[in-house]
């Protein structure tokens, strides 16, 4: 099982740590434009192995494509990241033509590829790759909702003081601070509704902290976060490679789910060996139906600034 990383920035090396730590994948390989950027970023991580005790080999490149040849699996991580008080949405014009360029090339040496987005804002530039490439839809995934999903069970955890292995929810929608929609009727504590546990007014508490969270980083730490977007990454990679079958929100292409058409928008999905094998249909309630109308409606808009 071969990995590709496009960006070795720091959510690139996370991805690139983490897949290399559970030891699923074979190989590893980082690209960069930035002379030797890469290369030393593997080097560095490869000098971690005997530590960590993975076998996965890691290899940097700057800017060659064809050492990404016969990749199963590219993560798209390059574009610029956001600045304190920039939003996903602008940083449209700069990334749209990064990704376009990357997925072009990567599709080139690697034409069964299954690619996964983090660039953002994530929802567009998925539906750009989904639009440019011509790729079967199950092999475009965004990443958006894994990530915000992991940052609404922190946010449950903090509020119900309880260890986060008892937390379960998920958040749909967009990956935008506005977009996103946590499910607090569906989040639990060992399977028990968390209302139960929490008043409704700190679980609302809960929902807009969990909107902001990437917000709240980049602001803490002068850009935007990578333990988490790594860790969110590798995940889904780890469920495509070993054939996991396992459910995660993710932006895909819906083409009548969810009464939406022609847009890549977080909702739940089953992966596998194949990339997004199913679209899971969950009911939702008015209100959130509403909202998820509202955050597709926000999507398509960004989606409107893209030169196709």
């Amino acid at each position: 099982m071969k990995v590709t990383v496009v960006g070795a920035g720091a959510v690139g090396a996370s991805c690139a740590e983490y897949i290399a730590i559970k030891d699923f994948a074979s190989e590893v390989v980082l690209l960069d434009i930035k002379e030797g950027y890469a290369e030393g970023k593997a080097m560095d991580l490869m000098q971690t192995a005997s530590l960590n005790a993975f076998d996965t080999k890691i290899t940097g490149t700057t800017g060659d494509y064809s050492k990404t040849a016969g990749s199963d699996i590219a993560v798209i991580t390059s574009g610029i990241p956001r600045k304190p008080g920039m939003t996903r949405e602008e940083l449209i014009g700069i990334n749209a033509g990064i990704v376009k360029d990357v997925s072009s090339n990567l599709i080139k040496h690697s034409p069964d590829v299954i690619i996964i987005v983090v660039s953002n804002p994530m929802d567009t530039m998925t539906y750009l790759v989904h639009k440019t490439t011509g790729l079967p839809k199950n092999r475009i995934i965004g990443m958006g909702g894994a990530l915000d999903s992991a940052r609404f069970k922190y946010r449950l955890a903090e509020a119900l003081e309880c260890p986060i292995s008892d937390v379960d929810g998920m958040v749909i929608g967009g990956h935008s601070d506005t977009g996103m929609i946590p499910l607090t009727s569906l989040a639990t504590r060992n399977s028990v509704p968390v209302s139960r546990f929490i008043a409704e007014e700190r679980l609302d508490q809960v929902m807009e902290d969990t909107k902001v969270g990437g917000a709240t980083l980049t602001k803490l730490l002068g850009t935007s976060a990578w333990y988490a977007p790594g860790a969110a990454v590798s995940g889904l990679v780890q469920a495509i490679a070993c054939d996991q079958k396992k459910m995660f929100p993710c932006s895909a292409l819906l083409e009548g789910e969810y009464g939406l058409d022609d847009i890549s928008i977080g909702v739940p999905v089953i992966l596998g060996r194949d990339g997004i094998e199913k679209i899971v249909e969950i009911d939702l309630s008015d209100a959130e139906k509403s909202k998820l109308e509202e955050s597709a409606a926000a999507v398509k808009k960004t989606n409107g600034l893209l030169e196709l």
